[in-house]
């Protein structure tokens, strides 16, 4: 009876540790995912100030997939952030916030040594950084009712 039980609890932590690994990668790799830009008008190295694909539908699409992909495990599904993250569709719509978007993207966010939100400059193009841009800004306010 005592190996029974002594089986019985190796096998129950065994098995949270497997459910805890999975529920970990379950929240997406960490590793910035490329997005294929394919279409959009190339922006050269120059970086702008304001998104020039604002209200193009193929920049939309890429945008969500790239959003889904390398924003969504911080900032929340949908863009509707659980509160840990700045919830992105709370930030001035339109040019206004243009200038926020792309400065925190590019530079990322530290405070105390800490890094808030990595850097995606060299690692995410800019198309594809407009193209997320563009993605959230299709999205309504949040109800703060």
């Amino acid at each position: 009876m005592n190996r029974t039980r002594a089986f019985a609890a190796v096998a129950l932590v065994f098995g949270s540790l497997l459910a805890a690994t999975q529920l970990a990668r379950a929240h997406g790799d960490v590793t910035p995912q490329p997005i294929d830009t394919k279409g959009l008008k190339p922006l050269g190295d120059t970086w702008l100030k304001e998104n020039p694909y604002r209200g193009d539908p193929l920049a939309i699409k890429i945008g969500e997939h790239g959003y889904t992909q390398n924003c969504a495990r911080c900032h929340g599904i949908g863009a509707i952030s659980g509160g840990i993250s700045p919830d992105l569709r709370k930030g001035d719509p339109g040019k206004e916030g243009d200038e926020w978007f792309i400065g925190r993207s590019r530079n990322g966010s530290a405070k105390d040594g800490r890094v808030l939100m990595p850097k995606f400059e060299g690692i995410l193009s800019q198309e594809g950084l407009w193209a997320i841009r563009s993605w959230i800004d299709t999205l309504p306010p949040p109800d703060d009712n």
